[in-house]
């Protein structure tokens, strides 16, 4: 399993944006990035780094992956047919600890990670403890009768800071979420903008 080492809400300061739209995000009060240096005004970005920015901001999205793993899924987004971003977009909405979080079984995709890795999910029936498990439409995701009643389970089912998307049904009285469809990119309720396409171009250069 993956660990983002860094305090999460570095990844917020450093693109200047509340990457996940949660209320304690320091960019709410300071948009400018860290450091002494932070409020320097900062000249015209290159593409090669326009490009670094929307990939280490997508990848840090879904609870930082890895770079090895970011890439295999760069590698399969383009062996794919159809748009090359958009493929990315449903790859990493396809994972586990993606539909988990969308479902609002808990409430951060970080916290996603940690409750599928620690067993507390079920697909089909079957206990499935792999963050990057690849989720199909038509599945149905559960969380465990013993999990049902964790604090961070019923806290994250009432959180009123996002909904649940239209691609995905939940019954939060059973805990059970089923996968409609892959999303495309303008159904996923990103708080910023994501350009996937942007991060093709990063590894394609």
């Amino acid at each position: 399993m993956s660990k983002r080492i860094q305090a999460k809400h570095k990844l917020d300061r450093r693109m200047g944006q509340n990457i996940w739209g949660r209320p304690k995000s320091p960019v709410n009060r300071r948009e400018y990035g860290p450091g002494q240096h932070g409020q320097r005004r900062k000249g015209k970005m290159s593409d090669f780094g326009t490009q670094l920015r929307a990939k280490q901001k997508l990848k840090g999205y879904y609870a930082n992956i890895t770079e090895k793993q970011f890439r295999r899924y760069y590698a399969e987004a383009i062996r794919l047919k159809g748009d090359s971003g958009e493929n990315l977009v449903g790859l990493l909405e396809r994972r586990l600890d993606a539909v988990v979080y969308r479902a609002k079984f808990v409430a951060t995709p970080f916290a996603a990670r940690q409750f599928v890795n620690h067993g507390h999910v079920k697909v089909n029936g079957r206990r499935v403890n792999i963050p990057s498990y690849q989720v199909k439409a038509g599945d149905v995701i559960e969380v465990k009768d013993k999990s049902k009643q964790l604090e961070v389970v019923v806290v994250a089912s009432q959180l009123a800071e996002r909904d649940v998307p239209d691609y995905i049904e939940v019954d939060h009285s059973k805990m059970t979420a089923r996968v409609t469809r892959i999303p495309t990119l303008s159904e996923v309720p990103y708080p910023v903008q994501m350009e996937p396409n942007l991060v093709i171009e990063f590894y394609s250069r």
